[in-house]
């Protein structure tokens, strides 16, 4: 029986790999920590470049680029490909199966798979990730943790509601009651707080 890994509340593991970054350059020795420091991340793993649902959710990433850069949140992909081969999907043409030049996140070769491995996140049989994403504090706090199935693309707009959620909860105290969006006030914590929201919100939820 395999059980999957929990690292919520736990650090982030930090690594050295090569990427492509941001902006089109590649280097050797990307270091994790030391390039978000400061910041969120939303490290997205994925199966492997050149693929079918793989572009789709690299293309709407790079989509929303600008709104979790406004939130302080660095996107770092990962899978099993070389550098180089992510440099020749950025530069295959979307409408031919590739991400296009207009990348503007890195993307970690993670080719002897130390961090899919050290996450739990490889699929036994093709030896590929699955698609794992992982919502990481400033202070490299893991604070969600999801892994889809292959054929089960992501929605990116739930994490840009999941970086807002752990904003507004660092920011008041409140805690975020089902289907919360910015600007909803959430729930206080507590025995009376719980009992107001329920009261007025339930039929809502």
């Amino acid at each position: 029986v395999h059980y999957m890994k929990n690292f919520i509340g736990k650090m982030a593991i930090d690594f050295t790999l090569p990427a492509v970054l941001g902006d089109g350059t590649i280097t050797k020795n990307y270091n994790f920590y030391e390039n978000t420091k400061g910041k969120n991340v939303l490290l997205f793993f994925y199966p492997m470049d050149f693929t079918f649902v793989c572009p789709s959710e690299l293309l709407a990433l790079n989509n929303r680029s600008s709104e979790f850069k406004n939130k302080n949140v660095e996107i770092i992909t990962v899978s099993m490909d070389s550098h180089f081969v992510h440099k020749a999907w950025q530069k295959t043409p979307i409408e031919n199966g590739g991400i296009g030049d207009d990348i503007k996140y890195t993307m970690i070769s993670d080719i002897k798979r130390e961090i899919i491995l050290s996450y739990g996140l490889q699929d036994e049989v093709s030896g590929v990730a699955y698609r794992g994403t992982l919502i990481i504090d400033k202070e490299k706090i893991i604070r969600v943790q999801h892994v889809h199935d292959f054929p089960i693309g992501r929605n990116i707009d739930e994490y840009i509601r999941l970086f807002d959620a752990l904003t507004f909860h660092n920011k008041y105290g409140n805690v975020c009651q089902a289907g919360w969006v910015k600007g909803d006030n959430g729930i206080i914590p507590s025995s009376d707080g719980i009992s107001d929201f329920l009261a007025s919100k339930s039929k809502d939820l």
